[in-house]
């Protein structure tokens, strides 16, 4: 498996669905390999999905990134770069879980010794060295960093989070829109051999994680009413669905400077000058996909990808096959980006550069407390909208991804350490709270045409799945999206005068 490759020194490298912050940074996992099955092993269907978890296990890793919310910014970049590291030792444990399943089969101690120990004491090294980073220009990390090394063995019939039934979610409209309130395995050899995993490469989807969306009873909520202060206008940017498939598996956001840095594929829409070495200054000389051409922000998201068998240009690369994201890559037949304001009160119009992730790319560690993933159908989304299952649609009907992002900013701060503290979701009633001033509420609809997947004796065929962690089994929950405001020509202030005055505007 490829390592993070940086410029400079690399080391080895509230309510369960109410989400208030973005995607969690590196350090924490969920590890899922089958302890029983043997190494030759094949699967003779590899576009089914199984849903029996009777032979695997996990090991659940803490997320250490979650716990750094005060990094002082002389440390953020050595710091990103070691929560980078984390990510890819848990990838590392990860790919030895599934392929020493005849040796877990022969040793009942195999796991905790030459798997869970390592991975501790090369924790435990990185964890110094975040600490030492941090300490050395006078900030300080919380007391339990160094009890965060040891990663958990645990079957997987005690999972970590609570999914919830009928893959629901209620859904809290705190800004007029629903929002959540406030190749193969190893390039291709190892195929089929994760089968009680589930999904194509042996790390999920499972048929436990689709829900027939006829059958799921309404859970969106009504929308907050506009009050006489509130701001009420709406402003389209049309900037494509990625048709050109501007792609990579790095997040500059989470890890800038870290090559991979996402063990996932990215859509890219907006500016088309993104990687994991890009700058503000690169930004302002990337060019954009938008027909507005002062619009050079960057909207980026997870592919998905249909399990049917078929490949991709990535099967045999970092961040796609390599790492358990397989499949055929989908573009989306719409994407629409749209900024709404805010019920309650006026908005102040974005600062340049600001950075907002939203949701949770490890729910299946961290829980669903910071999930925001939407899941719905053409037809349906008035009505239900999913967290933690993915939507068969009838027949007509599309797969839609929607995302409402935190609409409430800090006032001083384009990031934070943690990338959630500097901003925030509106509370129930549409207010900003602790100071923090409405933006524009950015909104994301993503539509996808997808042969409806069909659930036969435990198995779902022709699954599709959002990438991801390979540790996070694709999970629905762990869906998520990355923006970061680029503007010219007073554009930031013209989307916030349009919403202000209640205009519909583009």
């Amino acid at each position: 498996m490829g390592r993070n490759t940086r410029k400079r020194r690399t080391p080895l490298a509230t309510k369960a669905m109410a989400a208030s912050a973005a995607l969690a940074l590196g350090g924490g996992g969920l590890i899922w390999a089958n302890f029983y099955a043997s190494a030759h092993e094949t699967n003779s269907a590899q576009n089914s999905t199984k849903a029996s978890w009777g032979q695997v296990a996990t090991i659940s890793c803490p997320d250490v990134g979650q716990q750094l919310s005060n990094v002082p910014g002389q440390a953020r970049t050595e710091v990103d770069g070691e929560l980078g590291n984390l990510d890819s030792q848990i990838t590392d444990a990860y790919q030895r879980l599934a392929t020493t399943r005849s040796a877990q089969a022969q040793d009942a101690n195999y796991v905790q010794n030459s798997i869970l120990q390592p991975l501790k004491d090369r924790r435990t090294v990185i964890i110094g060295r975040i600490r030492l980073e941090i300490t050395r220009v006078g900030g300080q990390t919380p007391r339990n960093l160094d009890a965060m090394a040891s990663c958990t063995g645990i079957p997987a019939n005690q999972p970590n989070t609570g999914q919830q039934n009928n893959g629901g979610g209620q859904q809290q409209n705190g800004g007029g829109q629903q929002n959540n309130g406030a190749g193969q395995q190893n390039g291709g050899q190892n195929a089929g051999q994760q089968q009680n995993n589930g999904g194509q490469a042996g790390n999920g989807p499972a048929a436990a994680d689709f829900v027939d969306i006829t059958k799921v009873q309404r859970n969106v909520a009504a929308k907050v009413r506009a009050g006489r202060g509130g701001s009420t206008g709406t402003f389209l940017t049309q900037c494509g669905v990625n048709a050109n498939k501007n792609h990579n598996t790095d997040n500059v956001i989470v890890a800038p400077g870290v090559t991979n840095g996402a063990h996932h594929l990215h859509d890219y829409v907006g500016n088309q000058k993104i990687n994991a070495f890009a700058s503000n200054d690169t930004f302002l000389q990337g060019g954009t996909s938008c027909r507005n051409r002062n619009d050079l922000s960057s909207y980026y998201w997870p592919v998905v990808r249909v399990q049917d068998g078929t490949q991709d240009f990535d099967q045999n690369a970092d961040g796609g096959g390599k790492e358990g994201n397989v499949g055929r890559i989908l573009t989306p037949v719409q994407a629409q980006i749209k900024y709404v304001g805010n019920p309650r009160s006026k908005v102040v119009a974005m600062p340049q550069f600001l950075r907002i992730i939203t949701g949770d790319a490890k729910t299946t560690t961290n829980g669903l407390a910071n999930a925001n993933a939407h899941w719905s159908c053409t037809g349906f989304e008035n009505s239900v909208q999913l967290t933690d299952k993915y939507p068969i649609c009838p027949q007509g009907s599309n797969v839609v991804r929607t995302f409402a992002f935190q609409s409430c900013w800090d006032g001083q701060n384009i990031d934070s350490a943690n990338h959630r503290t500097h901003v925030a979701f509106a509370d129930a009633g549409g207010n900003c709270q602790n100071g923090f001033k409405a933006i524009p509420q950015l909104t994301m609809r993503l539509v996808y045409k997808i042969n409806p997947p069909t659930l036969q004796n435990g198995q779902v065929k022709n699954a599709y799945a959002v990438d991801g962690f390979p540790e996070q089994l694709h999970k629905p929950a762990t869906d998520h999206d990355d923006f970061i405001s680029v503007t010219t020509g007073g554009l930031a202030n013209k989307i916030a005068n349009c919403v202000n005055t209640g205009r519909q505007c583009q």
